[in-house]
């Protein structure tokens, strides 16, 4: 239950608990005082009387006398009781209306070297003492002495001084109570407009931010996480919104023309070989479709973070020397040689480290100039494993470079791809490639030179 409270709740009923336990537990405090106060109070009025006794007694020249200055010296205290008798029991002196307990085993408490006695005649409460005095009329005989006082008044004072903490301690608990509330509720405040603008981000308003500065201490970290949350999502969502207008744009091409072609060939009767001609166009037009969707699903798959699936150690310069023996013959037919230089071990996923290197060298066979030179150079610096791909050829416009490796993005957008050419996802295939083995690929275009340059973590 307490679990489905807000967190104003939980804090106003803490502060009320706290609240509580301090009044009540000062309130204890002070009330343990006084009575103690009380005690040794009484403790000393006893003190004082018995010594007013001790001295009458060890004073008197006769039983009369010690009776008359008793008379005198105690008949004018109000709450003040005495009973006085003789070693054979005989009453000297005794307070009118006093009567003495039956039994005196009953030990309030010791203070210093002194017993006394506490008992209850009816609604009254006494504290006491009973000692022997020598009288100096009878030296040789004992005067058994019991000195009491009537605590009534102290009693009806600490009950009153109970009920008085108790109200107190109930407003003090509700008051407490309430100003832990509006403590809270204030304190929750930058909470409630944190949620405000929350409630106000959408797909299409995601330039909400909430407010560092205005919110305190202890939330301005979750402010600021929240933030950078939002520029993620934003980030995401905008990349999300352009890949899906490219692929509308990419997909929207080879369509039309399949659509163009079919109805252009069902508006009349033709020939079985014109028919097998245009099926063959529609089939290559169909492959570049599912050539453009496994490649934005190998892109979904690796930008997701996903664990490579067959991770290994493995030297670069042998799958590379495998992709220069396939690329042969195209490099010939352009006059183009292809060089290897270097080694180095690569850990991760070996098939995708081809693909890498595949998208690259295609790139650069491209592009380059006929008799030039295309490099893969392979070193290991800095715990990282660099593969290079140059080629000599056309500069790319260094505007282009920080777009060279988007989806669907052309560098030399005024060129027509060739129909062999892909949808412009190769860059972007092998950045997500090298990036899900933690590395990270860069582009250079100077002097008629171009190199991509794919960084692989060591370990």
């Amino acid at each position: 239950m307490f679990q489905s409270l807000s967190l104003t709740s939980r804090l106003t009923i803490f502060f009320t608990l706290v609240a509580a336990v301090v009044v009540l537990g000062l309130g204890a405090i002070l009330h343990i005082a006084t009575e103690r106060h009380f005690v040794e109070l009484d403790h000393m009025a006893l003190k004082d009387k018995r010594h007013l006794i001790e001295e009458i007694l060890e004073s008197s020249r006769s039983v009369e006398d010690s009776t008359r200055r008793l008379s005198e010296a105690l008949g004018s205290h109000h709450g003040l009781f005495a009973l006085i008798t003789d070693g054979q029991g005989k009453v000297i002196f005794r307070s009118e209306g006093f009567r003495p307990p039956q039994s005196t085993d009953q030990k309030l408490n010791s203070y210093g070297a002194e017993s006394y006695l506490y008992w209850r005649d009816a609604q009254q409460e006494f504290h006491g003492q009973t000692f022997q005095v020598m009288p100096a009329y009878r030296p040789s005989v004992a005067a058994q002495v019991m000195v009491a006082l009537d605590s009534e008044h102290h009693t009806q004072f600490m009950s009153e001084l109970r009920q008085t903490l108790l109200i107190y301690a109930m407003l003090a608990t509700m008051v407490s109570g309430l100003l832990g509330w509006l403590a809270a509720h204030h304190g929750m405040a930058p909470l409630r407009a944190m949620k405000s603008r929350a409630s106000n981000v959408t797909g299409q308003k995601l330039n909400q931010r909430m407010s560092v500065d205005a919110v305190p201490v202890e939330m301005a970290d979750l402010a600021h996480e929240l933030n950078q949350m939002l520029d993620r999502l934003q980030k995401d969502f905008q990349r999300l919104s352009d890949f899906s207008s490219d692929l509308a744009h990419e997909l929207r091409t080879p369509i039309s023309n399949l659509m163009t072609q079919t109805q252009v060939a069902l508006s009349s009767r033709r020939n079985a070989e014109t028919y097998r001609d245009i099926l063959a166009s529609n089939a290559e037009e169909f492959q570049r479709l599912a050539k453009m969707v496994s490649d934005m699903l190998f892109l979904a798959k690796t930008e997701r973070g996903v664990d490579l699936p067959h991770k290994e150690s493995f030297l670069a310069a042998q799958e590379v020397q495998t992709l220069i023996e396939f690329y042969d013959a195209v490099a010939d037919e352009k006059d183009i040689q292809l060089e290897l230089r270097g080694d180095g071990e690569i850990v991760g996923d070996r098939l995708m480290f081809r693909r890498a290197v595949s998208n690259l060298l295609s790139n650069a066979l491209r592009h380059a100039d006929r008799g030039t030179s295309v490099v893969i150079g392979i070193t290991q610096i800095d715990g990282y494993t660099q593969v290079e791909v140059s080629n000599t050829g056309d500069e790319i416009d260094p505007n282009a470079l920080p777009r060279l490796f988007d989806r669907f993005y052309r560098a030399a957008p005024a060129r027509n791809r060739p129909e062999t050419e892909g949808a412009g996802l190769g860059l972007s295939i092998t950045r997500a490639i090298v990036e899900a083995h933690g590395g990270h690929v860069l582009a250079h275009s100077s002097s008629r030179s171009t190199k991509f340059v794919m960084n692989f973590p060591l370990s």
